[in-house]
Order: C-alpha cells, then structure tokens, then sequence
C-alpha cells in the first residue's frame, strides 16, 4: 500500500440539482459523492428550477448549500430568456456566468445573437462597474461559461474577444473544437476549457454498449475526435466531469422512459479514472493535480481552504460498481472498469471529512463561496 497526499480536488462543473430536482441529487448527496472522489470544491450549474438567474433565487441555492453541503460549492448564475441579465447586481457572488448555446438538459439554451451580444456586453459592465476585471482581486468577476459546439464556438469566442471577457469552454469533445480554441489561446485570446473523463476515455464506439446511459450533451465524440483531444492536451486547462445525475427510471433502465434526459454522474470517479490514465502512462500526476486543483483555483478565483487534503492509496486496484456510489442516482456510466487509485482520507480546513469509504462531515460543514454571510 502506497498512500501519496494531494491538494483538495476542485470540479468546476457539477449540477448538483436543487432545487427543482432533488429526486436525482441535492446539495448534501452530491457534496458527499464529490468527497467520495477526494474533491472538496465544486461549482453548481444554474439549470435547475427555477434557474438561478436573481439575486432572490443565488439568496436561495446558496442557503440551501449552506445548510446541507459538506465541501465547499461555488454557484454559477445562469443567462435566460425570462430574467435576462437580473442577476448583475450580485453577479461577483457567483464563480461566473453559465450561457448555453448549444442542446442541453433544461430550458436556459440561449439561440439569439442579440441576446449573446446583450450578456457578454453587460458581464463586462458589470467587471468594470466594480472595479475588477477579474476574479484576481476579491470583488472581481469570474469567467464567462459556455456550452457551445461547432459553428457556436467561433461565435462566443469572437464575443469574447470583441468585449475582452474571459471565456471558459465547458466540455469540449470535437478535433475542430479543440484545434479552434488552441488557436485562439496562440493569438492571446482570453479563453480557457476544459474536457470530462467520458469525453476522453470513450467514444461514439461505446454508445451502443451503454445505451441511454452514454447519452449526454455533448454526445460521445468519434474516435478521431478523442484522439485529438489527447493530441492537444496542453490546450484543456481543466478536468471536470459535468457530473449530471439522472435515475435509472428517467433513463428507462428500470422502468420506460420515452426521452431519457441526458447527462451522465462523475463527480466521484474523476480522480481514480485519471489515476489510472497515470498508471498506464497517458497522463502525469502533475498533469491531473494542475488540472483538477490548481488550474480551476485559479481561472476562476477559488480561495483555497487551510489545512486540507486528500489522501489516496494508488496501489489499490478495484472495479468501480453501482452499488459503490454516493450519489443519490446510484450509477455510474464507467461500471465494472477496474482503476488505480483509492480515496481513503479527506480533511478539510483541518478536520476529518471522509474516511474508510464513509463521509464524517456533517451537513453545512461545506462553505459557499463568495458568499460572505455563509462563511465561517
């Protein structure tokens, strides 16, 4: 038994569901599955129902995380139709803006270039109007987050561009995506992305064998595809899993389902499917520590709690099962895949959070970011 200490995980994409959709996860399950896979900061996504485009209803996700989140969570406001850009003047307690331009989970998919230009140009106000343009300085703001592939890549990034917003690419998938972005990024441009572990270890190979549970948004790419994204790995800054639970019964496992919802868990399997790309030579441990601790502490101004650490057995080799995991929908698309790498210990800001494959904190434990009335 080898046991090796990293720095507390961060997932920058998780939809932890509530409130609208507590069947699937709240804010103590998925907290607790995030520990589960040695992460101790996670960032909620704003489809939920209602989405979080208020300050009213930020006020309300971040007093239900408070009350039941057992790591740290940072919420994301959401662009929509209905609120517009209602949000902005609480827009820096949010770890950034999530703007869906591509097919999605939920209603908040954004189709008209007006409205585009409308949320980069006032997220760009609003930096100024407060005096930071980004989240270096404690009142800054963080990045623009979109869900955009193909021909709505070169348009958010053109936005990007033209308003000098920092851009982050959530899940890309595509050769045509990545290579794009690694342009942008070679002529300075203000952008950063990031790639899930389904995305890089299966392909459109696997969507027969998994049916309705390897459907997710962005579907599984071609094999070509996930080449490229390992042939340009230095252009991903981040690994994060969009963790999007779903019950067996809505992806008609169990039960029929005549439009399975798509989207796929994650959030505790990350860091044993990256350690066993180490294992097998395809990634560094520094390659998953810059990438899943440093990089997203810093692209999008995440304090870094005192005092915390997870602790991993990387000689333990196992098969990831169903019955296995914490989060509430009790599947994982990666089922029976034997990995490397055994969380056994998280402390975090210096007290025993998870152990022995049980989580020890207790509901609230976890901070809301940037909410300075939730901090304790």
């Amino acid at each position: 038994m080898t046991t090796i200490r990293l720095p507390g995980l961060v997932d920058a994409h998780v939809h932890l569901r509530e409130p609208g959709y507590e069947h699937k996860e709240d804010f103590y399950s998925g907290t607790a599955a995030a520990l589960a896979g040695g992460v101790v900061t996670v960032l909620d996504m704003p489809n939920t129902v209602p989405p979080t485009g208020t300050p009213e209803l930020l006020a309300d996700k971040a007093q239900r995380a408070a009350g039941k989140a057992v790591c740290d969570v940072g919420l994301f406001v959401g662009a929509t139709t209905s609120y517009l850009d209602a949000y902005l003047p609480v827009a820096e307690r949010a770890c950034g803006l999530k703007i869906y331009v591509s097919d999605t989970f939920g209603s908040l998919r954004i189709e008209s270039l007006s409205l585009m230009q409308r949320f980069f140009r006032s997220w760009a106000e609003r930096a100024e109007g407060i005096g930071f343009r980004t989240r270096g300085a404690a009142a800054g703001l963080g990045p623009i987050a979109v869900h955009a592939e193909e021909l709505m890549l070169p348009v958010c990034l053109a936005l990007s561009k033209l308003y000098d917003v920092p851009l982050h690419v959530v899940h890309v998938t595509r050769r045509s995506e990545i290579e794009l972005i690694r342009a942008a990024k070679e002529r300075g441009w203000p952008v950063t992305c990031e790639a899930t572990p389904h995305h890089l270890l299966l392909s459109s190979e696997d969507a027969a064998r998994l049916g309705p549970l390897g459907d997710m948004r962005p579907r599984l790419a071609s094999p070509d595809d996930v080449a490229a994204l390992w042939e340009n790995l230095e252009t991903i800054d981040l690994f994060a899993t969009d963790h999007a639970p779903h019950t067996l019964a809505e992806k008609g496992i169990t039960a029929q389902a005549t439009q399975p919802p798509p989207g796929v868990p994650g959030v505790e399997t990350m860091l044993p499917l990256l350690l066993t790309a180490v294992h097998a030579g395809r990634l560094t441990l520094d390659d998953v520590i810059e990438r899943c601790a440093h990089a997203p502490r810093r692209i999008y101004g995440l304090p870094e709690p005192p005092e915390s650490y997870v602790e991993v057995d990387v000689d333990a080799v196992y098969r990831l099962e169903d019955g296995q995991m914490k989060t509430r929908c009790g599947w994982t698309p990666f089922a029976g895949q034997e990995v490397w790498g055994r969380v056994t210990r998280v402390v975090l800001r210096g007290q025993e959070v998870y152990a022995g494959g049980e989580v020890t904190a207790l509901p609230g434990t976890g901070r809301v970011l940037f909410h300075p009335e939730q901090a304790r």
